[in-house]
This record gives structure tokens, sequence and C-alpha cells, in this order.
């Protein structure tokens, strides 16, 4: 580079004149590397791994239909510092499908959209295709557009970029600017998401991430911003939150339950959504939209509730039963979300081993007013083979985790003792034979007494 061979220069000048046992050309060789090692650094954190990416357009000459091919993006800070030697260009694409794009915001270098490892098969999910800007008519979106003509500005190329990181830990969206006829981009507008796949707990309060960085060189970054955040749900949606900040006033169908931090949003491009009490019907897709005039970026993330299911075992407690006898006995489950349950029963004898019941019967699901759900499993038991009872167990296997409740069973009047019984009742009869043989002994010894003092008296 440019600075070691300054330094080269330096060193070779100095040994000509014989004075590198000076201690101000010491100092400043010192200084000049130091200096060097800056630059290489800087050099190299402006700069971030390629991403293999898909270029989506339209397919020319059939409507409706697209065409995918390989691209590359090779992203930087800092629009200065392209290295040719770390932007090579693999075989297989093709050199007018390769974009050059400066993000100074450093969005694009998160770690997981970074090439994975040798023979890794996961990879970042990344498509790139151009984008149309336009104004919106949306009424909190409307006011970034009240001109009602274009800037110069806008006549460019203009690209939009969605990526997922590994392991879905970001999911980001880019609006970037070319000049006409070139692949060096400038990233003006992203959306991002740590939050892509979110659970939670019925009740909870729960935030579902969103952020936007401006390009604050843009001529579009002084004239406002608006947010909205979408629900959507097997095929129907509502509007959640809009925003215009521009004139820093809410929709006023704004959901209950539903805001922004509102100085973040200002300060930081904090565009989060806060539902301060999660319910059933929270669970589905949410649409984080950050709108510039003409441009507008988003992400979409999931919510779903996961509550587990409260059990109890009806009747409780069991009656007593005898050997033969067919108890019917029921297991509520109750208050779970979302709909997946496996309900099974146990039991565990005075042995103390466990075995599964097979003779179960499921009912459908119920829904209660809150939303979430209900079920109920019936169970036949013959306590024929149970000995003299044990623990019944009913078992619930759910997303929010497994649910356990139990009730003891008591048979009575069942055929062959056990060791220990039998022992008891050799012991009561020897305790009883004992008995008897003092009372006997007893009787007889006062009845020798009274015939003695009778005769006694006769003589």
């Amino acid at each position: 580079s440019e600075c070691y061979q300054q330094l080269r220069e330096e060193s070779v000048s100095r040994r000509e004149t014989n004075t590198m046992t000076d201690f101000s050309t010491i100092y400043k060789l010192c200084l000049l590397t130091v200096t060097c090692c800056l630059q290489a650094s800087s050099s190299s954190s402006s700069r971030c791994p390629a991403v293999e990416c898909w270029l989506v357009q339209d397919h020319v000459g059939r409507r409706g239909a697209t065409t995918q091919e390989k691209s590359l993006l090779h992203i930087r800070t800092d629009a200065n510092s392209r290295d040719a030697a770390s932007e090579q260009i693999p075989s297989d694409i093709d050199p007018d499908r390769v974009f050059f794009i400066t993000d100074p915001a450093a969005t694009l270098c998160h770690q997981s959209l970074s090439p994975p490892t040798r023979g890794s098969v996961q990879k970042a999910q990344c498509e790139i295709s151009p984008f149309l800007h336009q104004p919106s008519t949306l009424q909190w979106v409307a006011p970034l557009t009240v001109s009602g003509f274009s800037p110069v500005y806008l006549q460019a190329d203009w690209f939009s970029a969605a990526l997922m990181g590994l392991n879905k830990q970001l999911v980001i969206s880019s609006i970037m600017r070319a000049p006409t006829a070139t692949k060096e981009s400038n990233v003006i507008l992203s959306v991002s998401s740590r939050t892509v796949s979110v659970q939670a707990r019925l009740g909870e309060p729960v935030l579902l991430d969103c952020g936007f960085w401006v390009d604050p060189s843009s001529p579009l970054s002084g004239s406002g911003f608006a947010v909205e955040w979408r629900y959507q749900f097997r095929g129907k949606g509502r509007l959640v939150l809009a925003y215009d900040g521009k004139t820093d006033r809410v929709a006023d169908t704004q959901e209950e339950g539903a805001t922004l931090d509102f100085e973040g949003l200002h300060q930081k491009g904090n565009a989060s959504l806060i539902l301060q009490e999660t319910k059933v019907r929270h669970s589905g897709t949410y649409i984080c939209t950050v709108h510039l005039p003409y441009l507008q970026a988003q992400v979409a993330m999931e919510l779903e509730i996961v509550e587990p299911p409260s059990l109890s075992i009806h009747p409780s407690p069991l009656p007593l039963a005898v050997p033969g006898q067919t108890l019917v006995v029921q297991c509520e489950a109750s208050g779970f979300a979302p709909l997946s349950l496996e309900l099974s029963w146990e039991f565990k004898g005075a042995d103390g081993k466990s075995r599964p019941l097979d003779s179960a019967s499921v009912t459908g699901h119920r829904q209660a007013w809150d939303g979430t759900y209900g079920q109920s499993a019936r169970l036949e038991l013959d306590t024929s083979n149970l000995g003299m009872g044990g623990e019944l167990t009913c078992v619930a296997v759910h997303p929010g985790g497994t649910r356990r409740a139990s009730t003891a069973l008591s048979v009575i009047g069942f055929g062959s003792p056990s060791i220990e019984d039998s022992m008891a009742m050799v012991g009561v009869a020897l305790v009883l034979y004992g008995l008897i043989k003092f009372v006997s002994w007893t009787v007889s010894s006062s009845g020798t007494d009274g015939a003695d003092k009778v005769e006694k008296k006769e003589k």
C-alpha cells in the first residue's frame, strides 16, 4: 500500500545517509508504522463480508412472471474503501450481477449475514430487485409528499434488498440508490428487526423490535417519516398503529394496548411496537413499515402466544374400588393456546413403576371467551389388574410445556394378599390366640376358687 511504500522509502533513505542510530529517525519510523497499522485496521473494518443474493426481476415478455439470477453484494461502510483483492467475483456469477453497496450504518454487516463455514448448508437468505418509487395515498403518509412532484434526486436506479440472517437472528429491508447505469449503490433507508420469531405467555407485555436508519446526506431525510404496524393472520389483517412523524400525529385507528416509544422513535429510529397485555388474538404476523417521501421499506415478524394448560381430574378424590370394577375418570385441560395438545394417562402401582394406559378417548377442542382452548380425556379404568391401587396421572404435552395432574386410587378386597399383609394377619392371629388363652385361664381359675369356698362352708 501507499503507507508501507512510504515507510520503505524512509528506511532506505536513512540507510543511505547512515543515520539510523539517530533517535529522532527511530521515532519517526515508529510513528509511521503505527499510522500504517491504524489505516490498515480502518480499511478492514470499513469492509464487510460479501453476501450471496438472488436478483429477482420481471420476466421480459411474460406478464406476472419473474426471473432469478445469482448475484453478489460487496458491502462497505465507506465509499472510498474499495479493495479489488477483496472484491473478487466467483466464476458462477455474471459480473453484471455484482453490486457494490455503501452502508454507513453497517446494518448489512451483521455477523448473521456472513458466509457460512466450509461444508455448511446454512446460508443467509437474500433477494435484491428493482424498486419503483411512488407517493403513498395513506392519510398518515400523504403529508410527506404534498409538493405533488418528484425531485430530481429520484432520477436514478433504485433497488430493494431483503435479507434474513442465519437462524432468524435478524431480518433487514434496505432501499438503495445507484446513479443510472452503475452498480455503485448507496443505502438510503434500512429497516431491521431482531425479533423475527417471538413467543410470549398470555397476559404478558411483549416488544416487537423494529429499527430504521435514513442516510442523513439524502434530501429525503429532512422531509419527515411515517411508521405503520399491521397485523395479518390466515388471510385477514388489521391496522395496529400508524404514526405520522412529520405532523407528530397517531392515527385514530390505533389498537388498544399498542404503543411506541415516541422519544426513541425520533432520536434513535426505534419504531418497536409495545403490546402491553398479550391476548390469544395477538398471535400472527406483524409488519413494520417505515415510509419516507416516495420510499418505503418493511420487515415482518411472527408472534405466537403460548399458554400451557391447567389440568383437573374428576371425580377427585376417586371413590374406593373393588377388583373388577370399572371407574370412569375424566381429565379436563383448559386455558391453553395454541391448539396443539396431547392428553394421555399413566398409572403408578405400589411397586413404584409407571405404565401408560391406552383406553382413553379424547374430545374435540372447545374455545373459551378469552380465545384459549379446552379439551377432555375420558378413561374407563378396569381395576382387575391394579392390585391394591396406586397413583393415576393425567399427562398433557403442549408447546408451552408438559403438565401433570395426579390422584390416588385405592382398591379394596383384592384376592392375593401381599407378604406384609400376610405377616400382619399372622401377628393378629397370635395376639388373638394369646388373648383367648388368657381369658380361658382366668375363667378357669375363678371357677376353681369358687368351688373351694363352697366346699369349706359345707364343712
